[in-house]
């Protein structure tokens, strides 16, 4: 009768060489894989900031607050909706006409924006697939908005800003911060936002951000940021 075997030690060196080389293709494919999500993120941010400021460049005026896009711009079949003019892309209060929804069709339409948006009248108040940018990395809607809803709690600052929207992970969101700014999340030009459409949940402070710090260890997966203009 044969008598059995074990493994020798030369075979089970070659099966733990072989399962390190596995486990190392793996995390490399998925830091590639991440640090394309920041990559979009970054060209996202930068893409809309272009605009924003080619279009203020060639109207005198920013996105969804322009007075005279009726006479200046040509948003097809219906003429363009005008913005109040007032300087500043404000989010509908007290009935207002939402000018953060507006924005994108006024970028659409004079082509600084390659994707067409449409918002269909000066009654709409929620952000859709029609009428918004969504976010690279989640789908949830961009809001390029003037407001003060964005840094730490009680902020009295009001500033243009293009807010990520959530669904980011804490880490997605900090790299991105690293990358283009200080890597604060309560400092500098992109900052911790808790922006969120009517109806999705909105980031929480408590856990994307730990002190002056992006709160990593936590792993939140639904944070979100600000450029500000």
């Amino acid at each position: 009768m044969r008598g059995s075997h074990g493994f020798t030690l030369l075979e089970i060196a070659i099966v733990l060489v072989i399962i390190g080389l596995l486990l190392s293709g793996v995390l490399k494919g998925q830091e590639l894989i991440t640090s394309a999500r920041v990559r979009n993120l970054i060209s996202q941010q930068d893409g809309v900031k272009a605009a924003f400021f080619g279009f203020e460049d060639r109207y005198r005026a920013v996105p969804g607050d322009y007075s005279q896009a009726d006479s200046n711009i040509n948003c097809g079949a219906t003429a363009c909706i005008n913005g109040n003019g007032n300087g500043r892309i404000e989010a509908g209060t007290a009935g207002a006409i939402h000018e953060e929804i507006l924005a994108w069709q006024h970028l659409s339409a004079s082509r600084f924006v390659i994707d067409s948006y449409t918002m269909a009248n000066s009654g709409v108040s929620v952000p859709d697939e029609s009428n918004s940018a969504r976010n690279f990395y989640s789908g949830i809607f961009l809001q390029l908005v003037f407001d003060n809803i964005w840094g730490p709690a009680g902020n009295a600052v009001s500033k243009h800003h293009l807010n990520t929207g959530g669904l980011v992970p804490v880490e997605i969101i900090a790299e991105v911060d690293r990358k283009i700014d200080d890597g604060k999340p309560y400092s500098g030009a992109f900052q911790f936002s808790p922006y969120a459409r009517a109806g999705d949940v909105a980031p929480n402070p408590a856990t994307c951000v730990s002190g002056s710090d992006w709160g990593i260890s936590g792993g939140d997966s639904n944070c979100g940021g600000a450029s500000l203009f």
